[in-house]
């Protein structure tokens, strides 16, 4: 595949995470939209990485920061700090006992922030 390939990779598939996202979030599903957000997020990310650097394979994380530093995406401080939440968002939906948790703190209101 070519750089520009792998780039349409990424934004295409995380424009279906994106429906599925607002989907679940219109059914009151918040642990799974918000993993699903976080998905969407790491793919617009990782279309940057491939668009950045020299390779078109972006590294194995789902950590949105550690993803970010290896970009030329200019950030506001709001935006990393939303970027560090969302993080957590990728723990709890792949992990069942973290769910619990977070389920208690997905409301609709949280979720609206």
């Amino acid at each position: 595949m070519t750089k520009e390939e792998h780039i349409k990779y990424w934004i295409n598939t995380a424009k279906d995470d994106y429906d599925t996202f607002i989907i679940l979030f219109n059914n009151d599903k918040y642990l799974y939209a918000f993993y699903l957000a976080h998905l969407t997020l790491e793919k617009i990310i990782k279309a940057h990485w491939v668009k950045d650097n020299e390779g078109n394979i972006p590294p194995k994380s789902h950590n949105l920061i550690y993803l970010h530093k290896n970009t030329k995406l200019e950030l506001s401080n709001d935006e990393i700090k939303f970027l560090t939440k969302f993080n957590d968002f990728q723990i709890q939906g792949r992990y069942p006992d973290y769910q619990f948790e977070i389920q208690k703190l997905l409301t609709n209101s949280f979720s609206n922030d």
